[in-house]
């Protein structure tokens, strides 16, 4: 796993991401020229020491613009002393992440992302992180926990046959995501899933579990629907038609959709009247909170919860080696 921060629907709470996400754009997408001329030695040099998202490097650009050129090479005459400043302001990140490893475990995916994102963060904001260090610590526990390999029992629950799937159920390598159809990361999720059952569909099997998210007002209905569907032997065609159509997911579209399919419409309506897949998608959300699911789109292979699954690259990378590991 690269990462344990991935992007997701959910509601972010107090969590390492939260604090310390470098969400500022980069300075280009801001309106902010690109540094050329007397400057911009100076400011790629303070921007590589300091990273290009802390707020040295972003508010260095937007002044340079406007410093005389005979500044700028002051400044860089004197570049150990700038280096220097910047090592003295950056220790609280360093002290930040060097306590973090030591209690999480230098190996640990959680070190390692907290080693690499720490040196973009902004010297404020590792000292914020420092003085709320046992939330921070306590949800990056809870994250690696939750990173791990699930036991046996657990990935045959998640894996079971009571669910839409494709692929063979006797493949070595199951995929298995927990989505929500009004989730926009879902949507793109779901663009990787056509492309894993255009090309690995006969060797591995995937299994769509439900996931509404409660914030969102119309993914329940739908996820009730395409269990309706799924029903009538059309869940990957409305599956389909819902991530297409994200925005339209009231009542009338979910019928819409059903017709444009040719379900039977007096058994689909009913379904939906009747709520008679509502328990099962309360089993699903049940049964992702047993395996720590906390934001959509979330995928296991294999057990192992995927980071990036909105990435077709990087899931496909990870077939391949599970399809090779299995074959020796």
């Amino acid at each position: 796993m690269r990462s344990l921060i991935v992007i997701s629907c959910i509601a972010l709470g107090m969590t390492f991401g939260a604090l310390g996400r470098a969400a500022p754009a980069a300075p280009e997408a801001s309106g902010i020229p690109a540094v050329t001329g007397p400057c911009a030695d100076f400011v790629k040099a303070v921007c590589a020491k300091s990273g290009e998202s802390s707020k040295y490097c972003t508010d260095l650009k937007s002044v340079s613009v406007i410093l005389p050129p005979a500044a700028c090479k002051t400044a860089s005459g004197q570049m150990s002393y700038v280096l220097e400043k910047l090592d003295a302001s950056r220790k609280v990140c360093d002290q930040l992440a060097s306590k973090l490893c030591q209690e999480l475990g230098k190996d640990t995916e959680s070190c390692k992302m907290v080693q690499k994102q720490t040196k973009d963060f902004a010297p404020d904001r590792c000292t914020t992180m420092m003085d709320r260090y046992p939330e921070v610590l306590a949800e990056l526990k809870k994250t690696e926990a939750a990173n791990k390999p699930l036991d046996s029992t657990k990935q045959k629950q998640i894996a079971a046959s009571d669910a839409p799937a494709f692929g063979p159920a006797s493949s070595k390598v199951t995929l298995v995501e927990f989505s929500d159809f009004q989730c926009p990361f879902c949507s793109k999720a779901a663009t990787v899933v056509q492309q894993i059952k255009s090309k690995y569909g006969t060797k591995v099997r995937f299994v769509y579990r439900q996931f509404p998210l409660s914030f969102h007002q119309n993914a329940r209905p739908a996820a009730q629907a395409a269990l309706a569907a799924h029903a009538q032997g059309k869940f990957w065609e409305y599956h389909d038609k819902l991530f297409a159509n994200q925005t339209a997911l009231e009542r009338g579209s979910l019928e819409q959709y059903a017709k444009e399919l040719g379900l039977n419409m007096t058994r689909f309506k009913k379904a939906l009247d009747d709520k008679e897949f509502e328990k099962k998608v309360d089993s699903d959300l049940k049964l992702g909170g047993d395996v720590a699911v906390q934001g959509t789109p979330t995928v296991f292979l294999n057990g192992t919860r995927v980071q990036n699954p909105t990435d077709y690259e990087a899931v496909a990378k990870l077939i391949d080696e599970a399809l090779a590991s299995k074959a020796k």
